[in-house]
């Protein structure tokens, strides 16, 4: 009994400060073709969204080759390169995995294909202290709910589009959002743990603005697109966040890039 109404008590005292940390503004960063006609998803709490599509230009478009997600901007760059990497990359496998569900993926370019760029505008980093804090404070509280300490966490800012194969924009989003204070977001002890595990909320939202209004998902096709990245779900970042109330990018996301053969090094871009 004690621990349930400390744990409403600690979650009334945070939720009036979690509309505030939700998410943060649309960036329009000059990364898009065009921000032309964006509109803000009605309904969208957690996450800001500014999306378009043409349905006229983005139907007919089956088979797409999607870019390697790119930093766009300096202060994405400033974060620490080991670190934006793993969050770029991360950004790569849950786009991959989403879009492979509405088309055909292909390995690189073709005259006759869509063609989908990512950007990355912004990535907030997490107070790892803070967050080592709420993960004790989480385990005395038991539930399925974390609590995050205000002012801690992490986000994720990127920008997407879809390029007819002409070149012309067939849809684009604008997307933003902080991790929650009192939510599913696990903290963590990487300083990019909430923007990594932000990317999967990002994925959702790049297929659903990208995608035809009338394409539904499908099966993943065989050999699975996506299989660069390592099996879709990891298992054993599952078990971790159940034991310990922590997010581990290194055993939840994409598995580490292919090693360059001739520096020794994984492979590296902006």
């Amino acid at each position: 009994m004690f621990d349930k109404v400390t744990r409403a008590a600690a979650i009334a005292g945070l939720v009036a400060t979690c509309a505030a940390c939700a998410s943060g503004g649309a960036s329009h960063s000059g990364f898009l073709s065009s921000y032309d006609g964006l509109a803000k998803r009605p309904g969208s709490v957690r996450a800001t969204v500014y999306e378009r599509r043409d349905e006229t230009l983005a139907a007919p478009i089956e088979r797409l080759w999607i870019a390697p997600a790119a930093s766009h901007s300096s202060q994405a760059l400033s974060v620490e390169d080991e670190h934006r990497q793993a969050v770029l990359t991360e950004v790569d496998r849950q786009v991959c995995y989403e879009l492979s569900k509405r088309f055909t993926l292909i390995d690189a370019p073709s005259p006759d294909a869509g063609t989908v760029k990512v950007g990355v505008t912004r990535i907030e980093l997490t107070n790892q202290a803070g967050a080592a804090a709420s993960a004790v404070a989480n385990f005395f509280i038991p539930g399925p709910v974390s609590l995050r300490a205000p002012g801690g966490v992490g986000g994720l800012w990127a920008e997407a589009e879809l390029l007819a194969p002409d070149g012309a924009q067939a849809a684009a989003l604008v997307w933003s959002r902080q991790a929650m204070v009192v939510g599913a977001d696990k903290p963590s002890l990487s300083p990019v743990g909430d923007a990594h595990q932000l990317a999967e909320p990002f994925g959702d939202a790049v297929a659903a603005a990208l995608a035809p209004r009338d394409r539904k998902p499908r099966p993943v096709a065989t050999p699975d697109p996506c299989e660069r990245f390592g099996p879709r779900l990891r298992p054993e970042g599952l078990l971790l966040r159940m034991t310990t109330g922590l997010y581990q990018p290194e055993l939840s996301g994409a598995k580490p890039p292919p090693r360059d053969e001739t520096s020794g090094e994984p492979g590296q871009r902006p």
